[in-house]
């Protein structure tokens, strides 16, 4: 069984953004609901289907496999919950982590969020100076929940 332990914070500023190139992602999910998700996504030329439970704290149960692009862009056109999430992803290495910066267009343009996966959950870890507030208790900031309330919404 997949687990992954994830924090999720704001970002200061946007020196980050010359510290690695951008990845362009698409993704939707087939089944929103808090219990569990469905998503599918497109990487460059990869087609990805994930299934996550629900979060308790910053842990849940995480599935992922690679299915064929084709397949996938089909599957976000025709089938997934509309709005499709697009972004850029930026991987940043910091004292021994991976930060993934997400910077969102669409129906989320304005949003910038930073990730960091953990072994547990009370792993310590040193935060850039460009990290801010930390928002992973926070379900506004699940991609499945930028679906029905973008951010462009928010008040």
């Amino acid at each position: 069984m997949g687990i992954e332990i994830e924090r999720k914070f704001l970002l200061t500023g946007s020196t980050w953004k010359h510290l690695a190139p951008g990845t362009s992602y698409r993704q939707g999910y087939l089944n929103s609901a808090k219990e569990r998700t469905v998503r599918v996504r497109t990487i460059d030329d990869k087609g990805f289907l994930t299934i996550k439970g629900i979060s308790v704290g910053a842990t849940r149960v995480e599935y992922e496999y690679e299915i064929p692009v084709a397949d996938a862009k089909h599957l976000l056109d025709d089938l997934c919950e509309k709005p499709i999430i697009e972004k850029n992803r930026y991987k940043i290495s910091h004292s021994g982590f991976v930060w993934e910066i997400d910077e969102f267009f669409g129906e989320n343009e304005g949003l910038v969020v930073a990730e960091i996966e953990l072994e547990s959950e009370d792993q310590t870890f040193e935060k850039p100076e460009w990290v801010g507030e930390e928002v992973t208790g926070d379900p506004r900031y699940f991609n499945s929940n930028l679906i029905k309330n973008p951010f462009i919404k928010w008040k």
